[in-house]
């Protein structure tokens, strides 16, 4: 396409994330938004084993039997002529590292906050990475239909607790089971609330921001108290600042209930408005990449493996920075300098997918990946070739041996573990001299993901000896001396056969750097 239809087509994009802590709702309203884009005739729920409808975003088994999300999900549809990626992130604490590098590869942020409960930490450390970008991030506040905290309380604790302004959209008329709608701000209309899914149910209000005439929610008390407290927001609160939103200073909130539907649709409407089109990117070179660029530039934030069991494939997720991508181009990866031909490439719609022939810059595509991709690579057609900037890498906390429990299913036992550490959930490293496995995780959780997905998308049965929490500190080879190695800081390789302590306390780390005082140690590669 020509630079005008690149521009065009890059502005109807937008890509964001759903970011909120376990169980605030975030995978239902992901299912929401699915069915307004047509993508599903109903909405699943995280814990669908009654009705068997399971979320669209949670694809894997052990999802569906656990009921929580633990890998991002990306799906994308059209509506309202924008192009809509979503990427369903996990809320659980043990796989932030998954989350955080997906926030790489966005341009906005959906925060979704449970009223009764409010900010929760997982939520707060989120919101730190979004901010620290300076992406816009908007507010959804679920389960209105659920007794909670005040309204006036959960804006007051964003504020606070976050440290960034908020402008409400539209305010609760009561919450639980006094709940009768919702007074919208923006829209200047009241939209009220239906248990069952009868269409949604608009009133206008008149230039005084009253409804005109009789109706019968006039006659309720909590409409005076919700004109009142308009009112309020409206002499006390934030004013609207769209430029704000831009940089991540206000964040526009957003009440409702993902799980009956209630609020939804106006949210997004309202987000479409103001969310960015695809933003340009920086390399480690400090060089901007705009997105109209007409060379094709992306990176590898997820590489996931099995997502289609029945051919055991890994699928790399890249994040279109620039141009337009089209099957069957050359592109060079820029870690190997390695020339490769894209021809196999797929869309998303989580665990379903479909070839792809052509993406614009905003786009979430997947290539069929036989090893060649490393998460954090980048690949283009550029004349000089780019590297953008490094995705953020945690240093494992626990450890874990691992060992096959059939000694005649070593190919598998040894396939599964190389394909599941190149996912970034857990890292490998071998013993130093008897080349044993030994997993390294941030959570307890990506063990028992990994355990569970060795037999279930590997056969292999594994044995996981718990070796505790360790500090893993990496040395210099050439100052590497073997001796150096002890039952308080065991000595091991990483994937690059680089060399590692694991340090059982700080107590071990002190008494080794004063043992070995010219010898510098470093946290992360």
């Amino acid at each position: 396409m020509n630079t005008e239809e690149l521009e065009t087509q890059v502005k109807k994009r937008r890509t964001f994330a759903i970011i909120s802590h376990p169980d605030a709702g975030k995978t239902t309203i992901t299912e929401q938004l699915l069915l307004f884009g047509g993508v599903v005739r109903s909405a699943g729920t995280v814990k669908g084993k009654k009705s068997g409808t399971f979320a669209k975003s949670d694809w894997m088994e052990i999802e569906k039997k656990r009921g929580i999300s633990v890998t991002s999900s990306v799906m994308q549809f059209d509506y309202d002529d924008k192009r809509v990626n979503i990427l369903d992130t996990p809320g659980h604490e043990d796989f932030s590292e998954d989350t955080y590098r997906t926030l790489m590869a966005v341009d906005s942020a959906v925060m979704v906050i449970d009223s009764a409960k409010g900010i929760e930490p997982q939520t707060k450390k989120l919101f730190q990475i979004c901010k620290m970008r300076g992406i816009p991030i908007f507010t959804f506040i679920n389960k209105m239909d659920r007794d909670g905290r005040e309204p006036l309380d959960l804006m007051a604790e964003l504020e606070e607790v976050l440290g960034v302004e908020s402008y409400p959209m539209n305010w609760p008329i009561g919450m639980g089971k006094g709940l009768k709608g919702l007074y919208d701000i923006y829209n200047h209309r009241i939209e009220l609330y239906q248990k069952e899914d009868k269409g949604i149910n608009y009133v206008d209000l008149n230039d005084a921001g009253e409804i005109e005439g009789d109706h019968p929610l006039k006659e309720d008390s909590i409409y005076q108290e919700v004109l009142d407290e308009v009112e309020l927001l409206g002499d006390a609160g934030n004013t609207f600042d769209e430029a704000k939103i831009a940089t991540g200073d206000l964040t526009p909130v957003f009440f409702g209930s993902a799980l009956t539907n209630f609020g939804v649709k106006t949210f997004l409407d309202i987000y479409l408005n103001y969310a960015p089109a695809p933003q340009e990117h920086k390399t480690i070179e400090e060089t901007l990449i705009e997105p109209t660029n007409e060379h094709f530039s992306g990176f590898v934030f997820k590489i996931q493996a099995n997502m289609n069991p029945n051919h055991r494939d890994r699928i790399a997720f890249i994040r279109i920075c620039s141009g337009e991508f089209e099957r069957g181009m050359d592109v060079k990866l820029a870690r190997t300098e390695k020339k490769m031909r894209l021809s196999n490439s797929t869309q998303f719609m989580a665990d379903s997918r479909e070839v792809l022939e052509s993406a614009v810059a905003g786009d979430i595509i997947g290539l069929y990946d036989t090893g060649n991709f490393q998460i954090g690579d980048t690949i283009s057609n550029l004349k000089k070739p780019i590297t953008f900037e490094k995705l953020p890498q945690f240093t494992p906390e626990l450890f874990m041996s691992v060992n096959a429990k059939n000694v005649m299913k070593q190919k598998s036992f040894h396939k599964g573990i190389q394909q599941l550490v190149q996912e970034g959930a857990v890292q490998l490293y071998r013993s130093y001299n008897t080349g044993d496995y030994i997993l390294g995780a941030v959570g307890q959780l990506q063990f028992e993901v990994f355990q569970f997905r060795m037999l279930n998308e590997y056969n292999s049965e594994v044995i996981m000896t718990p070796m505790g929490s360790k500090t893993a500190r990496w040395i210099d080879p050439e100052q590497l001396d073997e001796k150096m190695s002890s039952s308080r800081n065991l000595l091991v390789k990483d994937r690059q056969d680089l060399p590692l302590f694991l340090f059982e306390n700080a107590f071990a780390e002190r008494w080794f750097a004063d043992k070995y005082p010219d010898v510098k140690l470093t946290s992360k590669l």
